[in-house]
């Protein structure tokens, strides 16, 4: 694999940790009465991997259909654009323009969308691979993971792509708020860790057959990592490179904890994809509420609060789109 050089100072702003995972909308709070809506998407091929625009609507990939889709939160319409076949994107974000950037899986691209005209324009990594989960720093450029072994920093201007090798087919992704990027490295049980000054790479270990798959931040800049092969969600310090409490799910180590995100108020809320339901944990109080939702397999893998609090959350099994409000 060709790896570009590293950049050896690159400074990422404080960014808006959307969600809690840095998509480029401030996350919200609210006090959940547990109300949950479900819409079916047009076309139920693995939709997966929702993300808010600047409008407030949320946008999926549509992995299988080579399509991405939008809903329109006030007339609870879905519009949908094709992208080229063999595209099967898979994450995506929406930009402060409207543009929506994803990753391409099957063709080994980071493309770029324009809702306005329906144009595609595609970024082609070095050492192409299968692109993963995207993630939008403070300062515009695009971060990515890709399973075949590095992880992507996509300029903008310019697209530029720089690529930092890494082991244990990186995942999911996240950026502290100390200029470094910290990677789920799922097959190696490890952190994969990103010093953007320096262009450093090192590890923070998280014990046998944890599996981290995905990650979050905090707005008090701390991560929450999903312990998929243990059932568990660590929190973890970036500041000191540290675990500091792991917390067991619900559904114990079969429940297979996949998609997390945090809210305004740093409540970590989390889906077991073995199961049909999301778990909030208040960090302050650690107590758990269980929200049972109304279809069966889900399987969330992806979810993001919106400015508002509510929680959106895509049924790549079921072919529905959800909230809890």
């Amino acid at each position: 694999m060709r790896s570009c050089a590293l950049l050896a100072a690159v400074l990422l702003p404080l960014t808006a940790f959307a969600g809690g995972s840095n998509y480029g909308v401030a996350p919200g709070t609210r006090d959940f009465s547990a109300k949950i809506s479900e819409w079916p998407v047009p076309t139920p091929k693995f939709a997966r991997d929702p993300a808010i625009g600047p409008d407030g609507n949320i946008y999926i990939t549509v992995m299988f259909a080579d399509r991405i889709a939008r809903f329109d939160t006030k007339t609870h319409k879905f519009n949908e654009w094709n992208l080229p076949e063999g595209t099967r994107p898979h994450g995506l974000l929406v930009d402060a323009s409207g543009k929506v950037w994803y990753t391409g899986n099957g063709k080994g691209v980071i493309g770029e969308l324009d809702p306005a005209t329906g144009k595609v324009v595609e970024h082609r990594p070095p050492s192409g691979g299968n692109p993963h989960t995207i993630v939008l720093d403070g300062s515009g450029a695009i971060w990515f993971t890709s399973q075949s072994g590095y992880v992507g920093r996509l300029e903008r201007p310019g697209g530029k792509i720089t690529e930092y090798r890494m082991s244990g087919g990186p995942y999911g992704i996240a950026l502290d708020k100390l200029g470094k990027v910290w990677v789920c490295r799922m097959g190696a049980d490890k952190m994969g860790i990103i010093d953007t000054k320096t262009g450093k790479v090192s590890e923070l270990y998280m014990g046998p057959g944890t599996m981290p798959r995905r990650v979050a931040a905090a707005p008090d800049g701390s991560f929450w990592v999903m312990l998929y092969g243990v059932g568990k969600v660590a929190h973890i310090d970036p500041s000191a490179a540290k675990v500091v409490k792991e917390y067991e799910m619900p559904a114990g180590d079969r429940g297979g904890p996949y998609a997390i995100t945090v809210d305004g108020a740093g409540r970590v809320l989390v889906s077991e994809i073995q199961k049909d339901t999301v778990t909030m944990l208040d960090p302050r109080t650690e107590q758990l509420q269980v929200f049972m939702l109304p279809s069966s397999n889900e399987g969330i893998r992806k979810a993001i609060v919106d400015a508002q609090g509510r929680l959106w959350y895509m049924g790549s099994h079921s072919g529905k789109l959800g909230v809890i409000e």
